[in-house]
Parts: C-alpha cells; structure tokens; sequence
C-alpha cells in the first residue's frame, strides 16, 4: 500500500512538472523544430533580447506588480491592523467578504471589473490594470499579514506606551520589525500574483499595452516561437524564488525549531 501511494504521488508530481521541464529544456534547444537530441545553445535567449513586443510587455507587467506590490502591502497592512487590533461594528463581516474575492473564478471578476470601469470613467490601460491587480492581491495580503498579527503580542505596543511612547512610535519600533517578514511575505506574494495575471489583464488591456502573459497568449495564436520558452523559463524563475522566499518569511509548513 506504502509503494502504490508513494507511485501516485510520483505520477502527480511528474504530470505537473514534466512539462514545465520539457518548457525549460527547449528554451535552451538550438532547434526551432523541437529537434532531439537537445543541442545545448543560448540562441532562443538572444533572439528574446531583440523581441520588441515580448520585451514592451516584459516592462509593463514589471511595473505594474512592482506598483500592485507597493499599494496592496500598504493598504492590505492597514486592513490587517484594523481588523485584528480595533473593535468597530460589521468587522466580522469584513472578514467574511474577504474571501469571495479569492474564490470567484477570475473571469467573472475581469468582467466585472471591465464593465464597472467604463461605467465609472476609469476606461482601460496601464492605469487600470494596475487597480485591478491591487483588489484581486489586496485579500491575500490582508490574510497574510494578519496571520502575522495573530502571533504578535498586544501588549507589546502597550508597554511601549505606557513608558511615554506615542501609538505612531510604538508601532514603527515594536510592531513593524516584528511584522515585518510577513509584511514582506505578502509583498512577495502580490508581486507573483500581478505578475501571472493574464484574465483581468487580458480584459483591461488596450492595443499595444499588454502584459506578457497577455502578449504570449496573442503570440501563440499566431505561430508559437521558441523565444517563448526563453521568457516563460525566466519568469518560472523569477516567480519560483519569489514563492520560495515568501514560503520562508511566512513559515510556510510550520517553524523550525532549531534548538
């Protein structure tokens, strides 16, 4: 029993990752046809760096997570305090409302989204995609971080206060660098899920404005090339050390006890 389990879980793992090798493999394949033997080359790496579009997009999706990552981990924070150090009528209720967000198929939300911005003025772009990401990261933050808050002493900020600190004070010296891997974890974590959107950015992009994700959709169906799996092999890596990283900071798994 101990073997056929161990053999299914190997079967699970090898069909979600097989692929994402074969990816990687023909990223650094000479061929453009896919050829084996794999011959060993760079050359799909150098033909992405005169890839205008791909790299156009590149930059957009760049600066719209680095913008989604700063805005989300800042209001998301915020969110997070209020709802676990303040007592105010309706915050269960805050709570709860937290959660449709993450499981409504995105879809639905980029639909939602395009119809309410051009009924509200907001229209599409850079600009809009940028909301957009900010209030599908916004939950995840919220829930992160005040995982971390839940592990944190109150009445450290109250010592604090009580020998003459202000609540400004008290909080930028004792709660925030205590906080702060999961304040950092939940950047992460927005900046992965800016990076890899592709639904709402498909809905709120306009011509000649894309991400990647929404650029190698468009390229795809118009003859895959192989530079494509130069750039998707780049960001799995980027996105994988930012998963990693976050996995660390948030204790992902439970502590290690090193005593």
């Amino acid at each position: 029993m101990i073997v056929l389990g161990r053999s299914y879980l190997l079967a699970v793992l090898a069909f979600l990752y097989l692929p994402i090798g074969v990816m990687v493999a023909m990223a650094f394949n000479a061929s453009a046809l896919y050829t084996l033997p794999i011959d060993p080359s760079l050359h799909w790496f150098a033909v992405l760096a005169e890839n205008g579009p791909l790299l156009a997009a590149t930059r957009n999706s760049l600066l719209i997570a680095c913008a989604t990552s700063a805005a989300a981990t800042l209001l998301g924070t915020l969110a997070a305090l209020a709802l676990e150090r303040r007592q105010f009528r309706g915050r269960s209720l805050l709570r709860i409302l937290l959660l449709p967000p993450i499981a409504i198929p995105w879809l639905i939300t980029g639909t939602a989204m395009l119809v309410f911005f051009f009924w509200t003025g907001i229209g599409r772009g850079i600009h809009a995609m940028i909301i957009g990401h900010v209030a599908l990261a916004l939950p995840y933050v919220v829930l992160v971080v005040g995982t971390g808050l839940k592990s944190l002493r109150a009445d450290l900020e109250e010592a604090a206060m009580s020998l003459g600190s202000t609540p400004i004070h008290a909080f930028f010296a004792v709660t925030l660098p205590l906080l702060l891997p999961s304040v950092i974890a939940a950047a992460l974590f927005a900046f992965a899920i800016s990076l890899d959107q592709f639904v709402v950015s498909y809905f709120l992009s306009t011509p000649g404005v894309s991400t990647l994700p929404v650029e190698i959709y468009s390229s795809i169906r118009k003859g895959f090339t192989p530079e494509i799996n130069a750039i998707s092999t780049i960001f799995l890596g980027v996105s994988t050390v930012l998963v990693l990283i976050f996995a660390q900071l948030s204790h992902l798994g439970g502590k290690v006890d090193r005593r």
